[in-house]
């Protein structure tokens, strides 16, 4: 049977970044909060095409753009991804330790292909179009990020565990001793107890039966660490076609179908050096893989004001995506075989490693609708300059089950759409780009800023900043495009929840940098 397994890492407060649970506001944010994509001319101008026209990243922008393509056209666009970060335990006085994540991707690839009526055949009105089918690269999932400080034994990863005051049943207990005896295990605290993390103890008085659940004893201060690294994309595979009405008035269609790939390794160390304790250290260890399909349409217009002068807008529907988790995690505790603390007469002398089973859940996510607007100024043979806006509505993101798959079931995620309702709210993304054009030449540069998506106000900036540069050669039928995007985050999280609130809280910032090379032929 299927369950959707509580993660060990659960977030501290809305509006923070954190890694809540399974299925949870998290994965919606992620899946929704995408980068401009295309070819290399497309990203050295950061994106901002929604009226600009005759530039394939209008396939997932605006596809009334494509309407003022004059030739067709095939590229392809390689790149490669540098990424680095510096992460903390807020308020401890550590340093900062610093992460890498590189990567190797395909940023774009597409056909255009272009028809156009004589300008002597007056017989209508509608002067042409073109029809494209491409791949783009929409979201960049790679990161990692590690911090090591000290915490107390009031808030260690151990101390989340702490049970509730009040009565347990004789049931509870058993359930306990079962997943050890069975050695399948269902919950967090079920899993330290298989690793001696936790111990049952009886009653002093009475039947003697069993009475509580202790957590073993720590020293008063911690060494902690933690290392994630996030691998994968989102990308998106196009059909659109774009029609030029007068060469007045551009008009287009697309059809989106969404691929995405996520792979996250959390590896969490606490060790203690109090001598007077058998506990050395514990490794908590989870991995989630996620896989996912999805389907969008968007329409757009472009109208030409001027020969100078052209203004674009475009909407896209919400996506629908099914996903597919997989998740496994195991917990490792290491024990000396000297100390002064109480313990069990079975209590192991070095490691002890326990785990969930691996779990697959399937489920569903709608994404936001998403609107653009732009303008675009042109100065003929030597240039221009353009701007978008954008508008996405992040706290609409909807979780659903998927019943109808082998792993899915009928769970009500109401609780996890109400968190994404109350955490997230709506942005506005800010996309300015220009190019200059020398003979053959083209000198590209561009800015981005997305906003932040969290409506909790914790004196973070969290919104995400693009800066692009690129340089162009256009020779006969040929062209050649290269492009820089330095992107700069920060992000706060919590590694887990504690009932009194005194969880860490973990400050990273981020930045990275992707090169992307664009070669392709007109004809």
């Amino acid at each position: 049977m299927k369950k959707r397994i509580i993660w060990l890492s659960l977030a501290l407060v809305a509006g923070q970044a954190g890694h809540a649970f399974a299925q949870g506001p998290s994965d919606a944010l992620r899946y929704s909060r995408l980068q401009f994509g295309g070819p290399a001319r497309t990203l050295g101008i950061a994106g901002a095409n929604v009226a600009l026209g005759a530039d394939f990243g209008n396939l997932t922008s605006n596809p009334a753009g494509l309407g003022m393509y004059q030739k067709s056209e095939l590229h392809f666009t390689p790149g490669v991804g540098f990424g680095q970060s510096t992460t903390r335990i807020e308020g401890n006085g550590t340093a900062g330790k610093e992460a890498t994540k590189n990567s190797l991707h395909v940023a774009s690839g597409g056909l255009v292909l272009t028809s156009r009526r004589p300008d002597d055949d007056q017989t209508t009105n509608w002067r042409g179009g073109a029809f494209a089918l491409g791949f783009t690269r929409q979201a960049d999932f790679n990161v990692a990020t590690s911090y090591q400080g000290t915490v107390t034994n009031n808030n260690s990863f151990l101390s989340r565990l702490r049970p509730q005051t009040g009565a347990r049943g004789q049931d509870f207990f058993n359930s306990l001793d079962d997943q050890v005896n069975e050695n399948n295990y269902t919950t967090n605290l079920g899993l330290a107890y298989g690793a001696y993390l936790a111990n049952i103890v009886r009653a002093r008085t009475g039947n003697r039966a069993d009475s509580a659940v202790v957590l073993r004893q720590q020293g008063s201060v911690l060494n902690q660490g933690e290392t994630v690294t996030n691998s994968g994309s989102q990308s998106q595979f196009d059909l659109g076609y774009g029609a030029n009405y007068r060469d007045k008035l551009y008009i287009g269609g697309a059809l989106g179908i969404v691929s995405s790939t996520f792979t996250e390794t959390r590896i969490l160390t606490e060790a203690d050096t109090d001598v007077n304790t058998h506990f050395i250290s514990l490794r908590s260890r989870s991995e989630q893989k996620t896989r996912g399909t999805g389907i969008n349409a968007r329409l757009g217009l472009i109208y030409r004001a001027s020969d100078k002068v052209r203004v674009g807008a475009s909407v896209q529907t919400p996506t629908f995506m099914r996903l597919t988790d997989t998740f496994n995690e195991n917990l490792t505790s290491n024990f000396s075989g000297q100390g002064t603390d109480r313990v069990p007469s079975d209590l192991p002398v070095g490691e002890t490693t326990v785990a969930f089973p691996t779990n697959d859940y399937a489920y569903t996510l709608t994404t936001p609708f998403r609107a653009n607007g732009g303008a675009a100024l042109t100065f003929g043979k030597y240039g221009f300059v353009t701007g978008d806006v954008e508008y996405v509505s992040y706290g609409k993101a909807r979780l659903n089950n998927d019943a109808q798959d082998a792993n899915g079931d009928d769970y009500d995620f109401s609780q996890e759409n109400s968190d994404i309702q109350s955490r997230y709210q709506s942005a506005v993304n800010l996309r300015l780009g220009a190019e200059g054009r020398f003979d053959i030449f083209r000198v590209r540069l561009g800015y981005a800023r997305y906003g932040d998506p969290y409506k909790a106000d914790t004196n973070n900036e969290r919104a995400q900043n693009f800066y692009t540069g690129g340089v162009g050669l256009r020779q006969g039928n040929f062209f050649i495009d290269a492009a820089a995007v330095y992107t700069s985050a920060d992000q706060l999280y919590t590694p887990y929840s504690l009932s009194n609130d005194l969880q860490p809280v973990i400050k990273t910032d981020a930045n990275r940098f992707t090169t992307s090379v664009t070669a392709g032929i007109t004809f």
